[in-house]
């Protein structure tokens, strides 16, 4: 794995990541409802790296969410301080309360209203284009109303949130970095020699390109996938209803999280699309004419970086390794 970037890969876990007994999680309430008991627990198996739990408590109508930061101790009051700053701009999880520095056994963890929704993952699995479409130009509008926020210079975000280091020091930090990933011999065991030569050629055909982009210090969300995106219908249109997991932010160019977005839509077949970049444009964001193609580069640095990781199952390796080939040969990836 690269050195300074996340850890983990930053994929759907099938199953929560652990549970917690009744008792630790009575203790967690009642850093914010001292007289309150669990009534129902209901594991959230979205993330990877975290433990998110849905709670029901004695003393609450509405259920809240139990956030367990198992990683880095520094994400939890980076993700909250981001969440209280976009919260003016974007849908989000309201924070009820925090331990930063965690509970004796307990590991950092937040407490957050629970939002009432599905994944924008669930609605395009439904297949109601009409839905997909209006949900989509939300999403384009929340996403330009998050790349609205600046910052002094482009880097990784820390508590604050401040910008702590640069995504990578010297010029041409996307292709440089791809090279780093390339290198990796995680990588190499699950990527061909022929595509490793490929990615790298037309990475740098394109680094001046993307040159254009170094300079960017805008909040990029991280991780803008589809099971990050809350939405719900509200008189009879589908809307953003949140936007979650803040822990991967960093300041840099928005471009990457429409490439996240996009990472699965099909020229072939749209169905965000047009929708989305419709929505992002209307809401004050600008695209640079060949926006979709910057776009997707700088999600393939993404996608080589994940093949980097020590665990990642095999299956998710292979889609991984198709949705490489899929951008270096410009087409839509061949998946199930």
């Amino acid at each position: 794995m690269i050195a300074g970037t996340p850890e983990a890969a930053r994929w759907f876990r099938s199953e929560p990541r652990r549970t917690l007994p009744v008792s630790l999680l009575e203790r967690m309430a009642r850093t914010a409802f001292p007289c309150c008991r669990v009534v129902d627990t209901q594991p959230l198996a979205e993330g990877l790296r975290n433990t998110n739990l849905k709670v029901q408590l004695d003393c609450l109508s509405l259920p809240i969410v139990f956030r367990v930061y198992e990683h880095d101790q520094s994400l939890c009051q980076k993700e909250v301080d981001l969440i209280r700053l976009v919260a003016r701009l974007v849908p989000v999880q309201a924070v009820i309360h925090m331990e930063p520095c965690g509970l004796d056994e307990i590991p950092p963890f937040a407490l957050f209203h629970y939002v009432e929704g599905i994944s924008f993952y669930e609605l395009k699995a439904g297949g109601d284009r009409d839905a997909i479409a209006q949900a989509a130009y939300s999403i384009g509008q929340a996403l330009a109303a998050i790349g609205r926020m600046s910052f002094q210079k482009p880097g990784w975000l820390g508590p604050g949130p401040d910008v702590t280091t640069p995504l990578l020091e010297g010029a041409d930090p996307t292709p440089r970095f791809v090279d780093l990933c390339l290198a990796s011999a995680n990588l190499q065991r699950r990527m061909p020699a022929e595509l490793r030569h490929r990615t790298q050629a037309l990475v740098w055909s394109w680094a001046p390109h993307l040159s254009r982009l170094e300079d960017r210090a805008r909040l990029v969300h991280g991780d803008f996938g589809k099971r990050n995106l809350v939405v719900r219908s509200v008189a009879g249109r589908w809307l953003v209803a949140a936007v979650l997991d803040w822990e991967f932010a960093v300041s840099g160019s928005p471009l990457a999280d429409l490439g996240t977005f996009l990472r699965y839509e099909r020229a072939s077949c749209p169905l965000a699309e047009p929708h989305f970049s419709d929505g992002y444009l209307q809401a004050g964001g600008t695209l640079p004419r060949d926006w979709r193609q910057l776009a997707r580069l700088l999600d393939l640095a993404a996608l080589c970086e994940s093949l980097t990781h020590d665990q990642l199952p095999d299956p998710v390796a292979v889609e991984l390794v198709e949705l490489v080939r899929a951008t270096i040969e410009n087409r839509d990836p061949q998946l199930p």
